[in-house]
């Protein structure tokens, strides 16, 4: 079932001049409503859990400033646009559309709202008063495939996708290639559940990449049960946009945690100055958006002290996980050696690097 929060914020206080004087009433400012909309459950323990934990990180930050709410679980197509619509004219000054497929409908109603600032999640178009936003998850991703492929014996891991976008493909390929960098011969077996959040598919998912001899399981769904999986069954596994620990005590290797807690903060601190405006943001290690979660108790040393080095690596600019030479499963030569992919064409990435098998949807 949807549900929204309200923050409520402090009412106007009267003040009453001297005898003879004009009466004036000062009213405290209306606090900012910021409207968020969530493609999936808050307690998911994953993608919209975290943005949850960001929209409370801008009620701790700004106080009575800002009055915050929520709907939760809201398809993507007809339903996001008339969420985002009655948010939008029911007096919300800031709407945050969290996933992909809220694009249009974003961008639909931003039109008709001129007034009204959004912000829309691991989108690419942007309109004056629409800015896009996302992480560079990938980052994180190429961490756990450099721990992987040292932790692998079967050298085959198992990925569960949720939709063939260049986000997961690029994921995918992030993992794939750090993989390779310490088991040439892994090979990566992709399975799609078109859905973002269904714990059942992903479950079915995931037992069945363990029984064609996944010894590590990844994933880009946001429900904790392939990691359950994982640890059920007796192989490792890492988390996704959340430290899913709790879930997968011993399976757990790490987690690629989303961090929006700045980036909200900083969204609502300039609509309420007046400085905002429409803009792109794709950071990850380097401004803490993208987090790598606490090692596993189980995690070999050396192996933690290799994702450590890498991820610092990354975060100062010395290693890009897309740094050349890197074929495509045909072979074609996608990236030259001495030179890295842009983000121009990481944000339009359609295709597979060797070593991954599976289908990719066009």
């Amino acid at each position: 079932m949807n549900r929204r929060h309200f923050l409520l914020a402090g009412a106007g206080a009267t003040a009453m001049l001297g005898a003879g004087a004009l009466a004036r009433r000062a009213f405290a400012a209306e606090p900012l409503k910021i409207g968020f909309v969530y493609v999936g459950p808050v307690g998911d323990h994953g993608w919209t859990y975290r943005h949850d934990v960001g929209r409370r990180a801008v009620e701790q930050a700004l106080g009575s400033r800002v009055e915050t709410s929520f709907v939760e679980s809201v398809k993507e197509g007809p339903d996001a646009e008339r969420v985002i619509r009655q948010m939008a004219s029911s007096g919300h000054g800031l709407i945050v559309a969290t996933s992909f497929g809220f694009m249009n409908a974003t961008l639909k109603v931003a039109r008709q709202f001129p007034n009204v600032k959004f912000c829309h999640a691991t989108g690419y178009k942007r309109a004056p008063n629409v800015s896009t936003y996302m992480a560079r998850f990938y980052e994180g991703r190429y961490v756990a495939g450099k721990v992987a492929g040292k932790l692998t014996k079967s050298g085959i891991v198992g990925y569960i996708g949720s939709f063939p976008i260049p986000e997961v493909v690029r994921g995918v390929n992030a993992f794939t290639l750090a993989l390779k960098t310490e088991r040439p011969d892994a090979q990566v077996k992709v399975v799609w559940v078109n859905s973002w959040y269904d714990p059942g598919r992903e479950a079915d998912a995931a037992k069945s990449l363990v029984d064609q001899g996944a010894d590590i399981m990844m994933q880009h769904t946001d429900s904790p049960a392939p990691l359950q999986v994982a640890e059920n069954r007796g192989i490792w596994g890492v988390g996704q946009a959340s430290d899913m620990r709790k879930f997968a005590p011993k399976a757990q290797i790490t987690a690629i945690v989303d961090n929006w807690n700045g980036y909200y903060t900083d969204q609502a601190r300039a609509v309420l100055d007046g400085s905002w405006k429409s803009t792109d943001t794709w950071r990850g290690f380097d401004a803490d958006m993208t987090q790598m979660a606490p090692y596993g108790d189980r995690v070999p040393a050396d192996v933690v002290a290799l994702g450590k080095k890498i991820e610092e690596a990354i975060r100062s600019g010395k290693l890009h996980p897309f740094a050349g030479p890197a074929k495509d499963r045909d072979g074609k030569l996608r990236i030259p050696s001495g030179s890295h992919a842009s983000d121009g064409e990481l944000l339009g990435m359609d295709w597979f690097v060797e070593g991954v098998q599976g289908s990719l949807p066009s």
